[in-house]
C-alpha cells in the first residue's frame, strides 16, 4: 500500500482508560470513606469528552486543552455522582488519570514489532504534555507525539490528519490511521489516509456497539499483534 507512517488514536485504541479510570477511583473511595459506582463514573467521565471537544469545534468554547476539559467536566461528573469534599488538589490529582492510563496487553508488543518497519505516532485529541507522561508511564514506544494541540483543531476535523501527513513530511496515502473508532476512521479516510480498524470490546463492555469489520477500511485486525502480522512487520 505504500504506507510509511502509522498513526494512532490512543484513547481507547492504545490504553484502556476504563479500567484504570475504575482503578483510582475506587482508591480514591477507600482513602476518603467514598461510596461510588465508580464503573459508571468512569464511562460518564468519557462520555463527556465528546461533547466538550464538539464545543470547542463549533467556537462554542475558545480553544481548551484535553487537560482543561476533562477538568472542567470531572466538576460536573462529581456533582451528579454526589462526590463532595475534595480539595482542588485531591481533583486536580484525579484529574491527572489521564496522564496514567494502562496500555492494553498486545500495545507495547505490538508497536514495538510495527517500529521496526514504519514510523509510529501518536494523533490524539490528548493534549502533548499528557501523552508524553502517558508513554513515558506504560513505556509506549512511539517516534513521535503529534496532538491536536499543535494543530489547532481537534478530529475529526480534517485538517488534524492532513496535518499530521504533512509534519512527517508524507503524502496523505503514505500515512496509516489505527484506531477503534470508526468515526476517526472514515474521517481520515477522507482526508485520503489509509485505515486500520482494531476493534476493541472492552473498552465499552456493557455497551452496543458496532465492532465488525468493514471492507471500507484497507486492515482490519484482533489487535496490534495481528496488525504487525498484516502489515509484514
Amino acid at each position: 500500500m505504500g504506507v510509511r507512517a502509522l498513526v494512532f488514536d490512543v484513547f481507547g485504541t492504545v490504553v484502556d482508560w476504563r479500567s484504570t479510570v475504575i482503578r483510582e477511583g475506587e482508591a480514591l473511595g477507600r482513602a476518603r470513606g467514598l461510596h461510588v459506582d465508580w464503573a459508571g463514573f468512569a464511562e460518564a467521565w468519557r462520555d463527556g469528552y465528546r461533547p466538550a471537544i464538539d464545543r470547542v469545534r463549533q467556537g462554542e468554547l475558545p480553544w481548551k486543552s484535553m487537560d482543561e476539559l476533562h477538568r472542567m467536566n470531572l466538576e460536573d461528573v462529581l456533582e451528579r455522582f454526589g462526590v463532595e469534599g475534595l480539595g482542588e488538589s485531591e481533583k486536580d490529582d484525579f484529574n491527572r488519570v489521564w496522564h496514567r492510563l494502562d496500555p492494553w496487553p498486545d500495545a507495547v508488543p505490538g508497536l514495538v514489532r510495527l517500529k521496526a518497519k514504519f514510523t509510529v505516532a501518536t494523533l490524539s485529541n490528548g493534549n502533548v504534555g499528557l501523552l508524553v507522561n502517558m508513554a513515558k508511564r506504560a513505556g509506549l514506544p512511539w517516534d513521535l507525539v503529534l496532538s491536536s494541540e499543535l494543530i489547532g483543531h481537534y478530529k475529526p476535523d480534517r485538517e488534524v490528519y492532513l496535518k499530521a501527513a504533512g509534519l512527517l513530511g508524507l503524502s496523505p496515502g503514505e500515512v496509516m490511521m489505527v484506531a477503534a473508532h470508526k468515526y476517526d476512521l472514515r474521517a481520515a479516510a477522507d482526508a485520503g489516509l489509509r485505515t486500520a480498524f482494531v476493534p476493541r470490546p472492552q473498552e465499552w463492555p456493557n455497551r452496543r456497539i458496532d465492532l465488525s469489520y468493514e471492507d471500507s477500511f484497507d486492515v482490519n485486525a484482533r489487535d496490534f499483534l495481528d496488525l504487525a502480522t498484516q502489515l509484514g512487520a
